[in-house]
This record gives structure tokens, sequence and C-alpha cells, in this order.
């Protein structure tokens, strides 16, 4: 049954969201030290705020392959990249005061960010949201993100394997905490049985229909690419959870304590407030010390998004050479700069 409450015929205007920090800043390394101490117990670690040198290929890609695009929110601490044309009139450039109630700044967490998207001024009702690892390297259209006004999404039932500490398991254990108190997993699936027995989902079809006997959901197929979202959506999730959202907007880091902005994506899966859509739409990388086949994939242009996650499971020892490498894969297929550069 279709919720009532959304308005599926509002603005055909999609924004984009874009997430960015400078670690190498040294006055916001300075407030950052103001704030939080090696005794912290939340997510320090340097690959949380380190700077690949390539946003400009952001910019690049989304003119060159969604110029439909309505408008851009850049989310900056209050660094700017030298480079960036502040008079782009697609650009809105939003500072964490601008949009993030007082008393939860400063942060250094992505979580108290994400969620309070929904209060940047002037964002339109259907957004998508991306991380500053996340580029689009092909042409798409706002069916690749929206369909007859729900987000596109791919919903996969997937328990979640941590394979390396300070993962994002917990995290999504705390998600799934509150999905499986608010949802019934049987009646989701009746009342939607189409979008989750999709046959757009692939092989990924088989991990939903293994999961079927069991009670509750177990968790998420979760792709780590831009998400698409309704603004209404953010809204009525803080309204019904305000004490949880509350209390991990208050945590200066990313914690295990934390719910995350999965849980908004989470709400509207279970709600059936989204078209289905297969997910090899892109892929996620995570860089090591052989990028070998991120960089062929940039290159080739294997897909129409990629996400380049930096971790720490395999330390790359070579950071700059690695840098290198990436900045001209992406030179490669998008060597003019933009109007977003100066």
């Amino acid at each position: 049954m279709v919720d009532e409450r959304v308005n599926y015929s509002m603005s055909d205007k999609i924004d984009f969201v874009l997430t960015w920090v400078d670690g190498n800043d040294p006055e916001w390394q300075k407030v950052k030290k103001q704030y939080i101490s090696n005794k912290d117990t939340g997510d320090n670690r340097d690959i949380r705020f380190r700077d690949w040198g390539n946003l400009q290929f952001w910019f690049r890609g989304v003119e060159s392959f969604v110029p439909w695009v309505n408008k851009i929110h850049f989310i900056t601490w209050g660094h700017l990249p030298k480079w960036l044309n502040l008079n782009h009139p697609k650009l809105n450039v939003v500072n964490h005061q601008d949009y993030i109630p007082e008393k939860y700044l400063p942060t250094f967490s992505s979580h108290v960010i994400e969620l309070n998207l929904h209060r940047i001024k002037g964002l339109a009702d259907k957004f998508v949201y991306f991380n500053d690892d996340t580029f689009i390297t092909r042409h798409m259209k706002k069916s690749d993100f929206f369909v007859n006004g729900l987000p596109c999404d791919t919903a996969v039932i997937r328990p979640l394997i941590n394979t390396f500490r300070m993962s994002t398991g917990a995290i999504v254990s705390n998600n799934m905490e509150i999905i499986n108190t608010n949802y019934n997993k049987n009646e989701v699936i009746k009342n939607n049985f189409f979008k989750w027995f999709n046959l757009s989902y692939g092989k990924h079809f088989i991990s939903t229909l293994l999961m079927m006997p069991y009670k509750s959901f177990a968790g998420f197929l979760n792709p780590h690419l831009p998400n698409s979202f309704l603004k209404q959506t953010f809204e009525e999730l803080w309204q019904d959870e305000y004490e949880v959202l509350n209390k991990t907007c208050y945590n200066k880091l990313r914690d295990g304590r934390d719910v995350n902005q999965w849980l908004v994506r989470y709400k509207q899966l279970v709600e059936g407030k989204f078209s289905p859509r297969n997910p090899s739409i892109g892929r996620t990388y995570n860089l090591t010390n052989d990028n070998k086949e991120v960089v062929d994939a940039i290159r080739t242009q294997k897909y129409k998004m990629i996400c380049i996650n930096d971790n720490d499971k395999d330390p790359i020892r070579h950071f700059e050479k690695e840098k290198k490498l990436l900045i001209n894969a992406f030179q490669e297929i998008l060597p003019e700069k933009s109007s977003f550069e100066v």
C-alpha cells in the first residue's frame, strides 16, 4: 500500500549532496585537537580524514555525465579547495554550522554530518548523497536514481560479516535493532514481494531466498555507493527515533554505539519507498598496495559509479604513488576542467 502522506508528484528536481574534509588543514587539526584526545574511543584513524587530491574529478564527472542535476550542496567544515568556483550557479557551499544544530558542534563524525542532511536550507525533496570517495564515471539518467518519485535501490537481505577491526559491523547491528523492533520481516516482504524478489538483482536474489526461514532481518546488502533519499524519510526518522539519533549526534567521532545514514536507507527499503535497481550499476573498491583493478575500472569506465574506499586493512605504504596512479586514471577520462573549477 502506498503511504498517502508521501507526495510522489513533488518537484522533479534532484539535488546532489557531497561531503568533504581536508584532513591536512592546520586550523581544522587545531580545533579537532581541542575536542579529541587519545582517550576517546571513537574512530580517529587518519583514513577517516585523508585527502586523495581527486575531488575535482567528482565535479568533472557530474558536469560531463549528469548535467541535469539541479543543485550541488557541498558540505565542508569551512575549508575549501583553492580551485573551486564559488560563483557557480549550481553550487551551494554549506558549512556545518549552516545546518547542523549548534549543540552537536563541532563534529568530526560523518554520522552527525549525514543524519542532519534534511536540514540543509533549499535542499530538494529528492536528493542523492555522495561521500567524497564516490564518483560518476559514465553517463547517467535521472531514472538511475529515482523512478516515479521513488529512490532507486537494491533490497537484498544479507548478514554482515566483519573481516577486520573498526569495521561498520557494530553500527549496522544498531541500525538493524531499530528496523527489527519496528517492522515485521514477513509483512514487509509480503507487502512488496516483487521489490524484494526482483530479477534485476541478479545473483543477489539468492541471498534473500536463503534468509527467508529466519524471523528477523539479518542485514542488507550495502553497496557503499551514492544513496538516493527522500528528505521526508529523514524527517520521519527524527520524529520516530529522536533519542537514538540525538545520542549519536553528540559523539564527536564515529562510534560503535552510533546509528548512521544507512538507517534512513533501510527505512525506505522496509516501507517499500524505493524502486528496484541492479546493484551492478556501480562497484566499491578498497584501496590497497596494489590498485591496478581500480585504475583499470576507472580508465575503461567499467561502471556508472565507483567508490574508492580508503581503509587500513592493508595499510598503504606508498601513499603518494597510489594517489598519483588514481589521479592519472581520472585524468584520462576527464581531462578538461569543469565550470566548477576556476
